[in-house]
């Protein structure tokens, strides 16, 4: 039986059915949420010209005149360095911990004993960085100092442990574990909530075909939720990457490029260097430190486009 009158009848009745007028709330809006979209754009864009402009008289300059007297990028190189390995430390080390406590929010513990540790969880994130600063220098430092001795006299030969180990445990061992800490909750509450959103009928499904707790977690839960685990990494590493004050009172620094993590030879990060030395700078020194600035708004930036095309090749393999 032929169907092509039926579907010219179709087509013939819907291109005649006017189409339905937009309500003046749908075109507020629409316009809003362009707007601010625009607007995003507009100031992120403001951002690296201003950082630009500023920073120009470093870049143009002779490299005698930038502080160290060797030029912008060995001024900048050991600071965007030291930036880059706390914020990796920090991430190796909160990203698992996250997964887990999220994983024995959503699926393990009762729900009386995840509300509150969710809670708990959440205030993490409220607490201010100079606390977690005093908290690494007064008692993270000190109590390291076992584990730090420990791990030169058995992973001496890795260049991390190499030695000697600091007296005062200020490292960036130590600034590592306390970016952890800071950024934990942020990761913790993404992945969390995601978590929490698989769907009913997948966990059930795995559940009836005879798969153990964790293997309905690793067939279900932990692919629904790659694409949170990642884009919640990212905004961790953004935190880890710009934090200042915590860094700043940690870690004792000496402007070298080391992978040692626990003497007391620091590279410092590009945050914590601006903090430090922009109120008694000027002139040429300013704009230099602008220079390290927009280095470091460059490697955000980097950072989050690669997080972006990760997702988004997740998201269409997913489908």
């Amino acid at each position: 039986m032929s169907t092509t009158p039926t579907t010219s009848t179709d087509a013939a009745l819907t291109a005649g059915v006017p189409t339905p007028p937009r309500r003046p709330g749908d075109r507020i809006f629409s316009g809003a949420a362009t707007a601010a979209g625009i607007g995003i754009l507009v100031l992120l864009a403001g951002v690296a010209i201003f950082l630009l402009q500023e920073a120009w008289p470093a870049i143009k300059a002779a490299p005698e005149d930038i502080p160290g007297g060797t030029g912008l990028v060995d001024f900048i190189a050991p600071l965007a360095f030291g930036t880059v390995l706390g914020a990796v430390i920090a991430i190796v080390l909160a990203v698992p911990m996250a997964v887990a406590v999220a994983l024995f929010i959503t699926d393990y513990a009762p729900r009386r004993i995840a509300n509150t540790l969710s809670y708990v969880i959440d205030l993490l994130a409220a607490v201010p960085s100079i606390v977690y600063g005093l908290w690494g220098i007064a008692v993270l430092g000190p109590a390291a100092l076992g584990i730090q001795t420990w791990l030169a006299d058995h992973l001496g030969f890795l260049p991390f442990f190499a030695g000697p180990v600091s007296t005062t445990g200020r490292t960036m061992l130590v600034v590592g574990v306390v970016l952890a800490v800071m950024i934990l909750p942020i990761i913790t509450a993404v992945t969390r909530e995601v978590f929490a959103r698989t769907p009913r009928i997948h966990r059930e499904g795995a559940l009836a075909l005879g798969a153990t707790r964790w293997e309905m977690i690793r067939m279900t839960v932990l692919p629904f939720g790659r694409s949170a685990v990642i884009s919640a990494s990212m905004l961790g590493l953004g935190r880890a990457l710009g934090e200042t004050m915590a860094v700043a009172i940690i870690l004792s620094v000496s402007g070298v490029v080391t992978f040692n993590l626990i003497s007391s030879t620091n590279p410092s990060t590009i945050a914590a260097n601006i903090a430090l030395d922009f109120p008694e700078s000027s002139g040429l020194d300013v704009n230099a430190l602008i220079a390290s600035g927009l280095a470091l708004f460059a490697i955000t930036l980097v950072v989050n486009m690669a997080a972006r095309a990760v997702i988004t090749r997740n998201e269409d393999a997913s489908r």
